[in-house]
């Protein structure tokens, strides 16, 4: 698009007081943003409020350093992938988002822009997740990128950087077998502006992300990480999944946001249940008693999608994992959290002898140290 359609674009989407639904109402009138400005206020009027109609004839302040920051960073074109804006009703921006009732009117996006998205599930879940949280949200990630998914995530810290983690991978193994890449691997959804990035510990993550999928913001380049707008992007992670698998999650969550959210536009939610001791199951068991589909592998998923292969698929699972399955040990712990002194009357080892074999296991990655000194098995081990 030319200076002034961005320009109009920008304009309409920083008026203050005048939200997606209205700016699309206002679309719908009168064919473009340009158009928009072109009318008087008495004929504004007419489909907005007074108010509304003040605020779209007076230019934000930010409008002219936000037309200049955009325009930059659509030029500044990295070598590997895209910068691109995706205005609301353009051939590229995706058919999912228009199914929300507040569509964003543009979205950035950075990444493999000439691809689309395909058949999708969103993998959400705690920002501190279990060890065994973690692995499996990778596990799964990889698993149903490895057949032809795509992985919609937010990019946060725990479930979602696990989830992209393992859907990279999944999805280095699928091209591998196919004559190109045609769908992005894995999408993230960010709350922020796409010229930076949150947490920053993701930004190596980020960066792949880019060279083998996609990342979204409706958010204004230079957007800080601001609280309200993490619950807002969940909307788009529940509409561009054909449904939304949520791994480990509290009461209280965002995870549970987005799966209302999915509920609300007609797509499955399904659970992956967990320890009864573990806080961060219980939103998962919560979802799963009011109807969302017990999830145990990546097989559920599919047949729950009505996306099932001719042969069933296994989690990806790495044979590191596996190296110890006949330490007896393991056996005695069980997959939940267990203490010290609990799996001591398990096993009946004394003190000195089991340390070095949690050790032993813990240096292996089959068992992880948690706060409160317990333990936990991690994997299928």
């Amino acid at each position: 698009m030319d200076k002034d359609e961005l320009r109009a674009w920008l304009r309409l989407s920083m008026a203050e007081g005048v939200g997606n639904q209205t700016a699309r109402q206002l679309l719908a009138c009168f064919a473009s943003p340009q158009a928009v400005f072109e009318q008087t206020e008495t004929t504004l009027r007419q489909v907005i409020t007074p108010k509304q109609a003040q605020a779209l004839l007076t230019p934000p302040n930010e409008l002219a350093v936000q037309c200049v920051r955009t325009e930059q960073w659509l030029a500044r074109q990295p070598e590997a992938y895209s910068h691109a804006l995706w205005t609301l009703g353009s051939p590229h921006y995706p058919t999912e988002l228009l199914q929300l009732a507040d569509p964003p009117l543009m979205i950035y996006v950075a990444g493999q822009t000439q691809h689309t998205l395909g058949h999708a599930v969103a993998i959400v879940g705690s920002r501190n997740p279990t060890p065994q949280g973690a692995q499996t949200a990778e596990q799964f990630g990889e698993s149903l990128s490895a057949v032809g998914l795509g992985v919609i995530s937010g990019l946060a810290l725990g479930v979602d950087g696990a989830a992209h983690t393992g859907a990279l991978r999944g999805g280095i193994a699928r091209d591998a077998t196919a004559s190109a890449q045609t769908h992005w691997h894995t999408v993230a959804v960010v709350g922020t502006g796409l010229d930076r990035v949150y947490p920053r510990q993701h930004q190596a993550l980020a960066h792949h992300i880019a060279l083998q999928g996609l990342l979204i913001s409706e958010y204004p380049l230079g957007t800080s990480p601001l609280a309200h707008h993490f619950p807002q992007r969940n909307r788009l992670i529940a509409a561009l999944g054909l449904g939304t698998l949520v791994v480990e999650a509290a009461l209280k969550s965002g995870s549970l946001i987005t799966a209302k959210m999915a509920l609300e536009l007609g797509r499955e939610v399904l659970a992956i249940p967990g320890s009864i001791h573990a806080p961060q199951s219980h939103g998962c068991h919560a979802l799963i008693r009011q109807g969302a589909k017990l999830v145990e592998t990546a097989q559920d998923v599919l047949e729950e999608l009505q996306l099932a292969p001719p042969q069933p698929i296994d989690l990806c699972i790495d044979t590191a994992t596996t190296k110890s399955t006949e330490h007896s040990l393991l056996a005695h712990m069980g997959y939940s959290p267990v203490s010290l002194d609990a799996l001591q009357a398990r096993c009946e080892l004394d003190t000195a002898t089991l340390q070095a074999q949690l050790l032993t296991l813990e240096l292996e990655g089959v068992v992880a140290r948690l706060p409160g000194s317990l333990f936990q098995r991690v994997g299928f081990a």
